[in-house]
């Protein structure tokens, strides 16, 4: 099964930085755009980060923009969000999921593959 695996979550206090990591499995990212998404409870998921396949170009939410970075290593076939100055609104189950399309964007019905998703939590 083609599926994007993702670790790194926890709980952190408010300020604090979190990196998650998402690599593949049964397949290589080498093609697709990698995308970071979440879900808070309550909440519609929306998209927070995405990185494309071939020029490292990169889009982010505005709600997470100067706090969160995107980067992806091809040799590790890993992407990863570093994300800093976190706040409580940022609790969220975060998913990482690969797109095709091969650029950077947050239209989710884009995106073909998705994980099962790890919580991140801030809170003091």
């Amino acid at each position: 099964q083609l599926q994007p695996v993702e670790s790194g979550g926890g709980l952190v206090q408010p300020g604090g930085s979190l990196t998650l990591s998402c690599t593949p499995s049964g397949f290589t990212f080498e093609h697709y755009a990698v995308g970071w998404f979440r879900q808070a409870p309550g909440k519609e998921r929306e998209g927070v980060s995405c990185i494309s396949n071939s020029d490292g170009s990169t889009i982010y939410a505005d709600s997470v923009k100067g706090r969160f970075t995107i980067s992806r290593d091809n040799a590790k076939s890993t992407v990863f969000l570093q994300m800093n100055s976190l706040k409580p609104e940022d609790t969220a189950v975060y998913f990482c999921a690969v797109s095709q399309s091969g650029y950077a964007q947050l239209v989710d019905f884009m995106f073909t593959y998705w994980g099962q998703g790890t919580q991140v939590t801030v809170s003091s």
